[in-house]
């Protein structure tokens, strides 16, 4: 009987996840990827923060605060595209920590991981429903309030089309990864279309006394700073929700062909994409109206057509980016339910949850996933969502930036050496976590302390369950049978 400080240090095999994931159809390509990557960054958030955080935080310089953090994002990026590229299994860091650091590490970073995703599609769900809802206003068209909104907010019982919207993405992707990807990469170039048709109309409607000044006076609200230093900081701890899509993508490694090339191109390429549409219509939103207009506005872009008179091409890219926004929720549903799939596969989780049906796909997961994602919708408003989401997404990120210094020690060894490196090694991996660690402590109160509750009752389901359940307690022997035999 191992002791527990055996249990929390024992590192799996990276041999044993080969062998546990290869019933897993390798059919992704990194056009498959960038889509992934791409349609979960670009989605939600860049219809709805940067007017969100320019009237909460940052006024005219959010575009400084999307900087900011997509500097941070790349660092662990960079490291995310290594170990994806030497260990590409499901479950990303999940994984990666545990084959790294011990099962007990990989578990908390995993469990941050999952809290990302759970909150993630109900976040994109909710941000799905308010643009929904504002594209079918103008034609006299509208929702009970109780049909509407998350239990408490306005009379509110369920966001109905948020249910929905999740619910068809989980069919979807229950007909298998590959089914996923067309429709992905299809609503993604019509996603990127309607952002583009944006920022060509949007830069008509700029008035220049609109970014003056461009970094407002510093103050204390009850949102926390505005203005100065601190608000485009306090900004840059919301929006880093907007870069957490290469994450996302990691986690179906497992499904790559030639993960040595894909995946460090998939990740990378879908940030840098991102990053150059999410500066551009921050910019070109504050420059369309005054930063204080867009206060408590769920769609500021469709807002700020209609009232710049462009009500048709409004309808137009709120249609689109209404119909781009499942490619979030394909994104995110599809990164969950491999992570959830992963703790079942190591014990983790009841094993029932690590089993594949008979097309060898994992949609009891999928079940899971989808069943909190609509329930977490209905009971927590969009704005709470957007900072919890990235509590969970920082700490795997700061696990992971301290995983490439174990990894470098094995690559070669035990852990195939990958065609792609971090570089500036080991200056970078230290930077993208002091990065990591400097967001996630510019967090609102209430995200942190969610975070704390989060982290203790994963504490509590690991001890009480995981380490008394995991394969590993045999050596992975019995696992590496069943996912034979599966």
């Amino acid at each position: 009987m191992a002791s527990l400080k055996e249990k929390i240090f024992r590192k799996e095999d990276p041999s044993v996840y080969d062998t546990k994931d290869a019933h897993l159809v390798r059919s992704l390509r990194v056009r498959d990827f960038l889509a992934l990557g791409v349609g979960t960054i670009v989605s939600t958030s860049i219809f709805t923060l940067p007017g969100v955080v320019a009237a909460q935080h940052a006024g005219p310089a959010v575009a400084l605060s999307f900087l900011v953090a997509a500097i941070v994002a790349g660092l662990v990026a960079f490291a995310y595209a290594e170990m994806s590229a030497a260990m590409p299994f499901a479950g990303s860091a999940y994984s990666w920590i545990n084959v790294i650091f011990g099962e007990f590490f990989g578990w908390i970073a995993g469990w941050a991981l999952l809290a990302e995703y759970f909150i993630a599609v109900a976040f994109v769900g909710s941000g799905l429903s308010s643009n929904f809802r504002g594209l079918i206003a103008p034609l006299g068209l509208s929702l009970p309030k109780q049909l509407s909104n998350a239990v408490g907010v306005n009379g509110g019982v369920i966001d109905l089309v948020a249910a929905i919207a999740i619910v068809i993405v989980a069919l979807l992707l229950s007909r298998g990864v590959s089914s996923a990807a067309r429709v992905e990469n299809v609503l993604v170039v019509l996603k990127v279309l309607a952002v583009l048709l944006f920022l060509a109309v949007g830069v008509t409607a700029i008035k220049a006394h609109n970014y003056v000044p461009f970094i407002p006076k510093y103050r204390a609200t009850a949102d926390g700073a505005f203005g100065g230093w601190q608000g485009i900081y306090a900004g840059v701890s919301e929006i880093f929700l907007a870069y957490i899509g290469f994450d996302s993508i990691a986690a179906n490694s497992a499904e790559a062909k030639d993960p040595q090339k894909t995946m460090p191109r998939g990740i990378l390429g879908s940030l840098v994409i991102a990053v150059v549409l999410f500066v551009g219509v921050a910019l070109v939103l504050v420059g369309m109206f005054k930063y204080s207009d867009y206060a408590n506005n769920a769609e500021p872009v469709g807002w700020a057509l209609r009232e710049s008179g462009h009500a048709v091409v409004a309808s137009v890219v709120q249609a689109i980016a209404v119909i781009g926004m499942f490619t979030a929720l394909i994104g995110m549903t599809l990164a969950g339910s491999r992570l959830i799939y992963s703790f079942g596969r190591d014990g983790l989780l009841p094993k029932w949850l690590g089993k594949l049906d008979s097309k060898k796909r994992p949609n009891r997961a999928l079940a899971v996933i989808t069943v909190v994602g609509v329930v977490v919708g209905s009971l927590f408003p969009f704005a709470f969502l957007a900072q919890l989401i990235s509590a969970g997404t920082l700490i795997a990120f700061m696990f992971v930036s301290l995983g490439v210094y174990g990894l470098r020690r094995r690559e070669g060894k035990d852990i195939q050496n990958p065609s792609f490196k971090m570089p500036f090694y080991p200056v970078l991996p230290a930077l993208g976590f002091i990065g990591s660690l400097i967001v996630f402590w510019g967090l609102g109160t209430d995200a942190k302390i969610y975070a704390g509750v989060w982290f203790l009752l994963g504490l509590v389901i690991y001890f009480v369950y995981g380490s008394r359940h995991s394969y590993l307690n045999d050596n992975g022997k019995q696992q590496a049978k069943d996912s034979k035999e599966g």
